[in-house]
């Protein structure tokens, strides 16, 4: 008998098993059909291909072929469409998918961190309840020595 007994929370053996939850963790959560899985994998597939640098510096060489023409028309409101339609929509695009990819990654690292962090917390906790058992048999060792009757400590539920 000792005076403490662990109760072990549920949660602690679902996350040894899970591991950190990373982005592409999530790709399964949205894909749900068979359908649905293909268009989650052509969209990343996609978005790996746009979200580089080297298509934005494609993305920008396209662009420029057409500014020629935007400038021979002299019209003001042709210019300003073709620098936010054309120029700005197509090169933006995929700097801002690299940007949210880098995001993505430090979020993956921070994630990664945390649940290191639990776990290294968690086994702390589990080596201080070995300690505190060894020092509920050496007060049991004591209290039996002296004669006295331990009580085990009520817990909530």
């Amino acid at each position: 008998m000792s005076l403490y007994s662990e109760i072990r929370h549920p949660h602690i053996e679902a996350r040894l098993l899970g591991g950190p939850v990373k982005v592409v963790d999530q790709y399964a959560e949205l894909s749900k059909g068979r359908f649905s899985r293909l268009d989650t994998w052509v969209a990343v597939k996609i978005t790996a291909i746009v979200g580089t640098m080297i298509c934005a510096y494609l993305f920008t060489i396209l662009a420029l072929i057409s500014l020629p023409s935007a400038l021979k028309t002299g019209q003001l409101i042709i210019i300003i469409a073709w620098i936010a339609q054309t120029f700005l929509q197509l090169v933006l695009l995929p700097i801002i998918i690299v940007g949210q990819n880098v995001q993505a990654a430090a979020s993956d690292k921070r994630a990664e961190q945390t649940y290191e962090d639990a776990d290294a917390i968690l086994h702390h906790a589990l080596e201080i309840q070995k300690h505190l058992h060894a020092q509920d048999l050496a007060l049991e060792t004591l209290a039996d020595k002296l004669g006295a009757k331990l009580q085990p400590a009520e817990q909530e539920e």
